[in-house]
């Protein structure tokens, strides 16, 4: 058995072409897999900076938790809960490859958990000395300079409206970790068009926290600075990145990790104070959490005296005077804690939490924002639990905002036998319910004023095939935004992914969208709303040549249809060539991509490789060409050096963007340097 194992293990190691290079493609996979259905300007450093993290940095399985574990975002609940009933059953794990005893962890999850876990002891701070603390812990110091090269229409000397800072985005990113003992995050940045320095507000934007962690048996974790809270199902509260619907039907069921450092760029969607975990026993921890921040908000000041609130910016930008007008206009305190209690298979969370803001809110005269938040203060509560029965994992969350609403939600997800996986959903998000801490699964873009069912099956027939489909159905009781009626909708999608060898890879889907819309203005609709049909079809295929280059090459087209308005067809086509020599200095990867959509709305998104931790969609519009390349040196054993150059050459157009960031011309083009070094 011993050699067998060994046996095994030797080939996951060398039948890479480069174990470093795989591991790569494989973070690239992961965070492509669940980046389709984010917002364009989602911020998925985050992500990809913890998956970086967590591979030099394994997760010990022997010394773990739930809430670390599911870092491991690829990793679904049932999976999770199946490890820790082994765990129980079986004790401590001699070998990782143990795994493939364990219901649940198939072949392709086994591939890849293996980089971001390991076999040890646990580390204590109590245990360690000042000297471990200089010379045992990990630094990683980073700088990034990126810029448009062509002249935006906001750098002009114009009348008027214009950007107040350089063209030039700056990112100061630095970390310091002690095994799982300690860890010191500061992020400075700088948009494109803001000033790097303003008087008394000094850096545009500046985040940071200390974390100690596994302090004592009672103090779990201390955070002070900026930190983000995740529990539940996001009903209640949830700062940070989640994920919701995607090709793996698992997904829908967050993983709430509860308190940890907030590391990203984003300006908006942290807390900013002190927050602790605290073990009252065995079974039972509680969170206590305070905040104060001042938020972007855009104000209006009556006649009559004092000052309303229309809407909390999250974009994050202070180029013109108008977005520094309201650059940190709005106090927001926020304190509360989570209470939870942790058994072998039950989970059972209590979360309440009070904000206030510095001016009231107002509703607008819309008749959609008739049941919009008004006042001051916002006060929260929320229960979620889990529970694993055998091979069925039962969750759900129900929220509530005083003197509003409720949000519910409730699902079910089982291995009917290691080949089948599936996943029910229902939601149910009262009109009234007001939060502004969440983040849960859902159409819209809040959680209020939807009702939905979900539902998924993964299947694998062997380790080749793995078939994905589900469908989600929705409604809208009360009106939105370009909806002057209550609507409905659904979405479906269906995948193939067949994996014959290592080396190959061929990847089939289609996915559709029908929802409805106010008709476009001027057209000779008669009718209160239009569907809206959006179809994606995508074949894709990733190969290895040999152990220096890989590729990818992906076609997909695009349908696009609103009322009775002619149907739209885009399509894209493009090339990926990766370039990683064993143990040379240099990398590289490129890609080559023509594009044809009529318009905006048959847009395609695309994610793109970027430099160490960054992030870039791209959005394919119109008819041209893209093209970047990304580059890596090894300066020296401990400083890398990225490049990335990346163009839009349009066919369709003298004029690109629009407002301050317009570019005459048919070309705009940005570069990218970035130094890492650590010690």
């Amino acid at each position: 058995m011993a050699i067998r194992k060994l046996f095994i293990l030797l080939f996951i190691l060398f039948s890479c072409d480069s174990c470093m290079a795989q591991e790569d493609e494989l973070i690239k996979d992961i965070v492509e897999s669940f980046a389709e259905n984010l917002s364009e300007d989602y911020d998925l450093s985050e992500l990809i900076e913890q998956l970086h993290y967590l591979r030099k940095h394994p997760i010990n399985l022997n010394n773990t938790r739930p809430a670390e574990l599911k870092k491991l975002v690829f990793l679904s609940a049932l999976q999770i809960s199946n490890l820790f009933a082994h765990l129980n059953s079986n004790g401590k794990l001699i070998d990782v490859l143990e795994l493939q005893g364990i219901n649940g962890f198939d072949a392709a999850t086994i591939t890849r958990i293996i980089p971001f876990v390991r076999i040890g002891q646990r580390t204590l701070l109590a245990d360690a000395t000042v000297n471990d603390l200089i010379k045992s812990g990990n630094n990683d110091l980073m700088l990034r300079y990126g810029q448009i090269i062509q002249t935006q229409k906001g750098f002009k000397d114009l009348p008027g409206s214009r950007y107040l800072g350089s063209a030039e985005k700056l990112l100061l990113r630095y970390r310091y970790s002690y095994v799982d003992a300690v860890s010191i995050s500061l992020v400075a940045e700088k948009d494109a068009g803001e000033q790097l320095w303003r008087g008394a507000i000094g850096l545009d934007h500046l985040s940071g926290n200390i974390g100690f962690y596994n302090l004592n048996k009672v103090v779990d974790k201390v955070i002070v600075g900026d930190y983000a809270l995740q529990f539940g199902q996001g009903l209640t509260l949830w700062s940070g990145f989640a994920f919701g619907k995607g090709p793996d039907v698992t997904s829908v069921a967050s993983k709430d990790v509860g308190l940890r450092p907030y590391s990203s760029s984003n300006e908006a969607s942290f807390l900013r104070g002190i927050a602790s975990t605290l073990h009252l026993n065995r079974h039972v921890a509680l969170t206590p959490f305070v905040s104060f921040r001042k938020l972007d908000a855009s104000l209006k000041f009556p006649a009559e005296g004092g000052a309303t609130l229309q809407n909390i910016n999250i974009s994050g930008l202070h180029r013109t005077l108008t977005e520094l007008k309201n650059q940190k206009s709005l106090k927001q305190n926020v304190y509360g804690g989570a209470l939870k209690y942790v058994s072998s298979n039950l989970h059972i969370g209590l979360v309440g939490y009070h904000s206030i803001y510095q001016h009231e809110f107002i509703t607008g005269t819309q008749l959609y924002n008739k049941y919009a938040f008004i006042g001051k203060k916002l006060f929260n509560t929320g229960a979620h639990y889990n529970y694993t029965l055998g091979n069925i994992y039962l969750y759900g969350e129900a929220a509530h905002s005083v003197k509003g609403g409720w949000a519910i939600v409730n699902g079910a997800m089982t291995s009917l036998s290691p080949k089948v996986s599936v996943v029910l959903l229902f939601r149910n998000y009262d009109r009234d319910y007001h939060s502004f801490l969440s983040n849960g699964v859902g159409e819209g873009s809040e959680i209020s004023n939807e009702k939905g069912w979900y539902a998924g099956i993964n299947y694998s027939p062997d380790k080749r095939w793995m078939f994905s489909v589900y469908s989600d159905y929705f409604k809208f009781p009360w009106l939105r935004y370009r909806v002057d009626a209550p609507s409905s909708g659904y979405e479906a999608l269906g995948q193939a992914a067949f994996t014959p060898k290592k080396t190959f890879k061929l990847l089939l889907r289609y996915k559709r969208e029908v929802k409805q819309q106010n008709p476009e203005a001027g057209t000779e609709e008669k009718i209160l709303l239009v569907w809206v049909n959006k179809q994606n079809f995508r074949m894709e295929a990733n190969w290895k040549m040999n152990k220096k280059f890989s590729f990818q090459q992906r076609a997909e087209l695009i349908n696009y249809q609103k009322g009775r308005a002619a149907d739209e067809w885009g399509y894209l086509i493009y090339q990926d060539i990766n370039y990683h020599p064993l143990s040379a200095k240099l990398s590289a990867n490129i890609r080559i991509a023509y594009f044809n959509t009529p318009s905006y709305n048959s847009r395609i998104y695309a994610f793109e490789d970027d430099v160490l931790y960054g992030s870039s969609f791209g959005g394919y519009n119109g008819k041209g060409i893209r093209t970047f390349v990304n580059l890596r040196y090894r300066l020296l054993r401990q400083m890398d050096l990225w490049a990335r150059y990346a163009l839009y050459a349009y066919q369709d157009r003298i004029m690109i963007g629009s407002g301050l960031d317009e570019i005459p011309g048919s070309k705009k083009s940005d570069f990218k340097l970035q130094v890492r070094y650590q010690f």
